[in-house]
Parts: structure tokens; sequence; C-alpha cells
């Protein structure tokens, strides 16, 4: 990063740089947990489930892009060693024990809140000190908001079909 770049950064660069690979954990726990479940999911609106997960692990891919090029400018090492996502993450991976639709539906809704409280905790710490990353924390979260909803619709229409 630039000298300017760096001096406009009030956050402590350490720590903001072991929260970013924190989520880049998430993301690709995420990104797995929908891809799989893509893979696996069994039943009632299997299509309309697979569209969504598709759509959401396509998200959760560019969002670990965005972190890894967003650590790499802050001076820091994205996490290389996948073997080190467990130790990091936040919201962990959960593997999916029943493919029925529903369950994989509410696994991947659990995965979103957590998501979404682990990007508002990273918002707070950058609000005001560190633009770009604001910037770039902002438009996660919006998307995770939106995948918890598209998700809970899903839930409802599921529900309306027993």
């Amino acid at each position: 990063m630039g000298k300017t770049g760096n001096k406009i950064i009030k956050v402590d660069k350490e720590k903001l740089i072991k929260k970013l690979n924190k989520a880049l954990a998430d993301e690709w726990l995420a990104y797995y947990q929908y891809w799989i479940g893509s893979k696996v999911v069994k039943g009632v609106k299997k299509e309309a489930v697979i569209a969504e997960l598709v759509e959401h692990a396509t998200d959760e891919l560019r969002h670990a892009n965005l972190l890894v090029e967003r650590i790499m400018q802050l001076g820091g090492d994205p996490i290389i060693d996948p073997t080190n996502w467990y130790e990091l993450t936040n919201c962990g991976y959960e593997v999916p024990a029943d493919y029925a639709s529903m369950p994989i539906v509410k696994q991947n809704i659990k995965g979103e809140r957590c998501a979404i409280e682990a990007y508002q905790e990273l918002y707070e710490m950058v609000k005001g000190k560190d633009l770009v990353t604001e910037e770039i924390v902002k438009e996660i979260l919006r998307d995770e908001v939106e995948h918890e909803d598209d998700l809970e619709a899903l839930q409802e229409d599921l529900e309306e079909l027993k």
C-alpha cells in the first residue's frame, strides 16, 4: 500500500488483518457449505434450492477475493493453508446431515446470521477509520443480509408445501 494510503488508516493494521483473515476463513467455509449443499440437496423445490445455493456460493467466492486483495493491500498475508480455516473461523462449518431441502436451507440461514454478526462487528471496527475496508465490508454485509432474506423466503415457500 502507498504511503498516503497507509497514513489515512486509523485502525491497528495487525488486528485488522487478523479479523479479515477470520472473515476469509468464513467465506471459504461458506462457499463450500453452499457448493456442497447444491450437490447433495434432495426433495421439495430442489431446483429452486440449488439455484439459490449456487448463486450464494458465487457471492462467497467473490467476497473471499475482495478480502484477499485487501489483506494484501494492507501488507498482510492471506490464509495460505486451508487447515487453518477451522482455527480462524467465526461461523464454522456444519456438515450436512440431512440432504432434504428444508434442513439444507435452515443450515445456511444459520450461517448467514453468523456472517451478518461477524461483518457488523468488523464494520464497527473500521467505520470512519479505514474507508477502503469499510466499503468492502459494507458490500459484503449487504450481500449477507440479502442472502439471509432470500433463504428465509425459500424456507417460507418450503413450509407452505407441508
